[in-house]
């Protein structure tokens, strides 16, 4: 008899916490994921800084769910749902195939918004994936090379500004990560330039910087990045990027500021794959993608999918939607998973999801982050220790907790980077891609071709 075949889109926190959830239990899980390796997504602007390795806040999922014999991990892009079939049709590396299920999990993440200004990526890169870490590490310590071998001033200072668009956890932590960089670890090692001139511009179009940890965090965190020399521009909105440059609309009008380096940290959207399981359900979704869910995390009319993490747009009981943030797509993916338990035992319906939030951390620079836990609200040093706790703590494997905190003591006791290597490929594959097309892709045209040909 076959047992109940579940099916999870997505190896980030929800998906893997759902699947290590139905460790035990009677039924065969297979994991649909675009990449070989689990994410810890926080810490993607150390991968870009040269504090961590990709592969310490990577790592493989198939070493991660070695232990559990009911997973079948395959690589793939999930492309479209049929909910009367109950299929997922998915597209993988130069190959198409379907996964049947019966209980259908989806938790396929974010992706970066450039809030219909989709050319933006060109030239600013968002922090979403890997390579965009490492497209950024190339394009970050690139600029400190390349303003050394210049002549003009006005092209040394082109290449010695960097720009961070969005002061939420991600921006306010890449631009104080790339002060401490400018400013602490790489003075004295060039002799054309002196790294402690670099400019880094955070900009928002919001009034505060951290806005969702309230006026006293905010106030905080903003008196460090003033004390770290990162110039903060609020109420800044940008209306365009190109390769030399960022044009922004502040309070003092129009305004070009040039720039060879700039990050996107400012917004998410649900990714195409949302848009696609709403049209197929006839689910409603908000103005970024997300899929307004039952409380039990169901889509309406369909009990046997569910949508966990930064997907689904629900109400707390306090009225405040949900976070996008690691904490709901851990609890969603459990709750997930116990409800299938319950399903399967023949238990009745549980009490509806209910979030338990734990608070928000975000790092300004070594030694000091800001907390926000409960009624509770700390700054500097205690706050910082507190985040390293945080992240060791659902940083997954032994191994890469103790290789974390050595760069750590690297990066943050002395002055190195023990991550610093970039290459031209990192830099510009990206763009590559773009322009030719997926390799795969090209391959499975060509081979789909002969065979045309050869009939």
């Amino acid at each position: 008899m076959q047992r109940h075949r579940v099916v999870v889109i997505g190896a980030g926190f929800g998906g893997l916490f759902a699947i290590k959830a139905l460790k035990n239990a009677p039924v065969d899980i297979t994991l649909i994921n675009g990449t070989a390796y689990h994410l810890f997504q926080p810490l993607l602007y150390q991968v870009a800084t040269g504090i961590l390795s990709q592969g310490e806040i990577a790592p493989p999922i198939r070493e991660v769910l070695k232990r559990q014999d009911n997973v079948d991990v395959r690589l793939g892009w999930a492309s479209k749902i049929d909910v009367d079939k109950k299929v997922v049709s998915v597209e993988g590396p130069g190959i198409d195939y379907e996964v049947g299920y019966d209980t259908l999990i989806v938790a396929a993440g974010a992706a970066q918004s450039y809030f219909g200004n989709d050319s933006f990526a060109d030239h600013a890169p968002g922090m979403k994936n890997i390579d965009d870490a490492l497209e950024l590490r190339a394009r970050i310590f690139g600029a400190f090379e390349i303003a050394d071998l210049q002549t003009e001033q006005e092209d040394i200072d082109r290449w010695l500004t960097f720009v961070v668009v969005g002061a939420g956890p991600t921006g306010t932590e890449m631009a104080g990560q790339i002060a401490e960089l400018a400013h602490r670890n790489l003075p004295g090692q060039y002799k054309h330039i002196d790294p402690r001139k670099a400019r880094i511009i955070l900009v928002d179009a919001l009034p505060a910087v951290l806005n969702t940890f309230g006026d006293h965090l905010s106030t905080r965190a903003l008196r460090q990045l003033h004390l770290l020399g990162v110039e903060v521009e609020l109420n800044t909105k940008v209306v365009g990027v190109d390769a030399t440059g960022i044009e922004v609309e502040t309070e003092r009008g129009h305004e070009r500021i040039p720039s060879m380096t700039k990050v996107w940290a400012a917004g998410v959207s649900a990714p195409p794959l949302a848009r696609k399981l709403a049209e197929v359900t006839g689910a409603k979704t908000d103005r970024a993608g997300r899929i307004f869910v039952q409380p039990d995390l169901t889509v309406p009319g369909h009990p046997e999918i569910f949508v966990v993490g930064d997907l689904i747009n629900l109400d707390d009981e306090h009225g405040q939607q949900l976070p996008g943030v690691a904490q709901v797509a851990i609890q969603g993916g459990r709750y997930a998973a116990k409800a299938i338990k319950a399903r399967l035992a023949g238990k009745p319906a549980g009490k509806p999801f209910k979030y338990f939030d734990k608070g928000s951390l975000a790092t300004i620079s070594r030694f000091s982050a800001v907390a926000s836990i409960g009624k509770l609200r700390l700054d500097g040093f205690l706050a910082w220790l507190i985040w390293v706790a945080v992240h060791l703590f659902y940083l997954v494997g032994f191994k890469n907790r103790v290789s974390a905190v050595m760069h750590w003591a690297i990066s943050f006791l002395g002055r190195g980077r023990s991550e610093r290597v970039a290459t031209v490929q990192q830099a510009f594959a990206r763009r590559a891609i773009h322009e030719y097309g997926d390799p795969f892709e090209r391959a499975r045209e060509e081979i789909a071709e002969e065979h045309v040909s050869g009939r």
